[in-house]
């Protein structure tokens, strides 16, 4: 029996839900499933910014993907993505190639930097496990340089966060809890340590409610945050920041500078000669890239309209595991001999945003307005629901969150 080659790229959010969909649904003669990708374990994506200011362990973060795929029926290439030759139906990794039959391209995000001078050399981005871990490292080392120098040196305090949007937000939430640990820790009054929050946008969380913002702003204000709405963020250099608001430029002294302004889709996608935007594709209704009826793109590098508003869906956690459902139903039944495939019809439950250890805001079901500790609970919720639905009771009880004030 021809067994048909499918390989997914990617064990984010949309190629793990898609690889373990796969793996309950077709057969061991039915398909070849490979999985790509660079490390062995999977990361939540949305826990990385607790991971950046040290507030949860990087390794609460990882899965071990064989704790929830099963290596019998799926083949984990642990390897590098080098290159998409989709007219050729190869994929070349830096040790080896693979072929398919069907592919699904789940390579992620990477930061997009809109040409800012010295923000690739400079700022740091949470982008992974990693990424993450060396933001922690780098700021607490900071912190503890500070009383061995002999002159004042505030560029070593200061933490300057480019952007103002979920992730920029949440990271800053977790700061605000983190800052007075290391204070103590390192011998530093807390007043020495400043937390700022570079906005070029009129507000902060573009989209969210008006009463949200507010209840944002105010919180994080209290504990110390200082907000830089409408301005723009014009360099980074190695000790500070350059950013400019109605013509007026000023300089921050930092060596603390972490960029989660903006995402792209992964540039892999653009070099392949796929039809994109900022390393994103513009797919049909079921998900497939224009013009290759055996490749299927999910999650960060999916470009999915809104047709109601004219505007995409936002590249969340909850619109990749809700692709790659679809592009396993797809998958099952083109490899089964059938034709009709389903439509992706986007099912937004709501977002909450995380403000650190007991504050949270977000909307749900259908507009509810959520402050504080209820918020908090229901963020806890969505954290958890995943872990059941990747690997059931067993990864929840290990990996789940369950103590609401942290």
């Amino acid at each position: 029996m021809n067994r048909k080659k499918i390989v997914i790229l990617g064990a984010g959010y949309g190629g793990m839900i898609t690889t373990v969909k796969l793996q309950k649904m077709l057969g061991t003669n039915d398909a070849e499933i490979t999985l790509v990708n660079k490390h062995d374990y999977h990361y939540q994506t949305t826990w990385l910014h607790e991971n950046a200011a040290g507030t949860l362990h990087h390794d609460r973060t990882r899965i071990k993907i064989a704790d929830v795929v099963n290596l019998n029926r799926v083949n984990l290439v642990q390897d590098t993505v080098v290159a998409i030759e989709q007219d050729e139906k190869k994929i070349k990794l830096e040790n080896g190639e693979l072929t398919y039959d069907y592919l699904v391209v789940s390579l992620g995000f990477e930061a997009a930097t809109f040409g800012i001078p010295g923000l690739l050399e400079h700022a740091f981005t949470i982008g992974n496990i990693n990424s993450a871990r060396l933001i922690r490292q780098h700021i607490e080392y900071n912190f503890a340089r500070y009383n061995n120098e002999k002159e004042e040196r505030p560029e070593l305090l200061n933490i300057v966060v480019g952007g103002a949007g979920f992730t920029g937000i949440e990271y800053v939430g977790e700061l605000v809890n983190k800052v007075p640990e290391l204070c103590k820790e390192y011998d530093i009054p807390r007043e020495k340590v400043r937390i700022i929050n570079v906005e070029a946008a009129p507000t902060c969380l573009p989209g969210f409610d008006e009463e949200l913002i507010e209840y944002t702003m105010n919180y994080l204000e209290s504990k110390g945050v200082e907000f830089k709405l409408g301005t723009m963020l014009k360099q980074v250099s190695a000790d500070g920041v350059l950013v400019e608001k109605d013509g007026v430029q000023e300089e921050i002294p930092s060596q603390n500078v972490v960029w989660a302004a903006g995402v792209r889709g992964n540039s892999l996608v653009e070099e392949a000669g796929f039809e994109s935007a900022r390393g994103r594709i513009t797919v049909g209704e079921d998900l497939r890239a224009p013009g290759y009826d055996d490749v299927f793109i999910i999650g960060d590098c999916a470009l999915v309209m809104n047709k109601e508003t004219g505007r995409p869906y936002p590249p969340t956690a909850q619109i990749a595991m809700q692709e790659a459902e679809v592009t396993a139903h797809n998958l099952k039944t083109l490899v089964q001999g059938g034709d009709k495939l389903e439509a992706f019809k986007p099912d937004l439950k709501g977002s909450v945003a995380s403000l650190g250890h007991g504050q949270a805001i977000g909307v749900v079901f259908g507009g509810k307005k959520l402050f504080g500790m209820s918020a908090v609970i229901m963020k806890k919720i969505i954290d958890n629901r995943y872990l059941l639905k990747l690997g059931g009771l067993g990864l929840l009880l290990k990996k789940g969150k369950f103590n609401i004030f942290k």
